[in-house]
């Protein structure tokens, strides 16, 4: 599991070679998922307008509008309501999530979902085994 944290997407070349070296394949090749669970709790940027505009790819912080080959949502607050069956294939399957920044508090909240957590765990097994 290798991780690029920028403070602003994918905002320069070197952020975007960088992505695309880690990915082993072009963009347009590659499949991801949005995660715009941070945003809902930060004054500025959620929930509303901002989340959406992450979301449809019209956001200043460039990451979804890049020219993925398929891109998805993963809500992590709507984790438990979803049989794993559902979301755990999709993830697998997936090539890159791409996390919205915004409050920490609040992604700590979705990211503490045990099921998120449990699949987080299982795939760092996974690496080792």
């Amino acid at each position: 599991m290798k991780f690029l944290l920028t403070s602003g997407g994918i905002n320069n070349k070197s952020i975007h070679d960088a992505l695309v070296d880690m990915l082993g394949k072009p963009i347009a090749d590659s499949n991801a998922l949005c995660i715009p669970t941070a945003m809902y709790g930060h004054p500025w940027v959620g929930p509303g307008v901002k989340a959406w505009q992450f979301i449809s790819g019209n956001s200043e912080d460039r990451m979804v509008d890049l020219g993925w080959k398929s891109v998805g949502v993963l809500e992590l607050t709507a984790l438990p309501s979803i049989d794993e069956d559902r979301w755990v294939p999709l993830v697998r399957e997936t090539d890159v999530l791409l996390v919205a920044g915004g409050d920490a508090s609040t992604c700590a909240t979705g990211c503490g979902n045990p099921d998120w957590q449990t699949f987080c765990r299982r795939c760092a097994q996974s690496m080792w085994d």
